[in-house]
């Protein structure tokens, strides 16, 4: 039986201060679980961070020292986004993934947030390792400046934000950056990895 997508958010989001919560479009509230800190993910680590039109990845090694910004997703269909995540799994062996959650800047969930939300859910009912979705608040204009920094341009930098911010938002949960989230599975996995 699957839960309540909102009582599942209230699990998601325990651990995230009461800042984060409050004004939330989700229906939010304290609980104990705060005391329990997320388990130390396992390398190496995929992080994607879920464009309206492309999914940036990047990927650590195996010891969280370096971090990849690899090439762009299309932002397809979820059974194709879902293959191409497995595939990236499978390729890099990676024992954990990461989602940005995209926080408003006063810490609300609003509507993309909720859909990173959503695709976590389903990332961690379908795949073998476990997902953590990471506070991606500033990341795609943290990843303009460091792309400006490097000395691309304007048309190279709309190629390049979405996985570079992938590549923040991995930074920031290695770095311990920000509030992540352990993603429970709701059951065991139909695809093993």
């Amino acid at each position: 039986m699957q839960l309540n997508f909102s009582r599942h958010l209230l699990r998601l989001f325990a651990i995230f201060p009461a800042e984060i919560r409050a004004g939330s479009n989700c229906d939010l509230m304290e609980t104990s679980d705060r005391k329990n800190p997320t388990p130390n993910p396992r390398a190496p680590i995929v992080a994607i961070d879920l464009g309206e039109m492309r999914v940036g990845i990047a990927v650590s090694d195996e010891l969280s020292i370096s971090i990849t910004r690899l090439e762009a997703l299309p932002r397809t269909s979820w059974k194709q986004m879902l293959r191409d995540v497995v595939e990236l799994v499978r390729r890099f062996d990676a024992q954990t993934l990461v989602i940005g959650l995209p926080l408003r800047l006063n810490g609300s969930a609003g509507d993309a947030a909720l859909e990173a939300c959503r695709m976590a859910e389903k990332f961690a009912r379908s795949l073998a390792v476990p997902v953590y979705l990471q506070d991606e608040r500033l990341s795609s204009v943290e990843a303009e400046q460091i792309l400006r920094a490097e000395g691309h341009k304007r048309e190279e930098i709309l190629a390049l934000v979405d996985s570079e911010a992938a590549a923040v938002i991995l930074r920031d949960f290695i770095g311990g950056g920000g509030e992540k989230v352990l993603v429970p599975s709701s059951h065991r996995p139909e695809q093993t990895l």
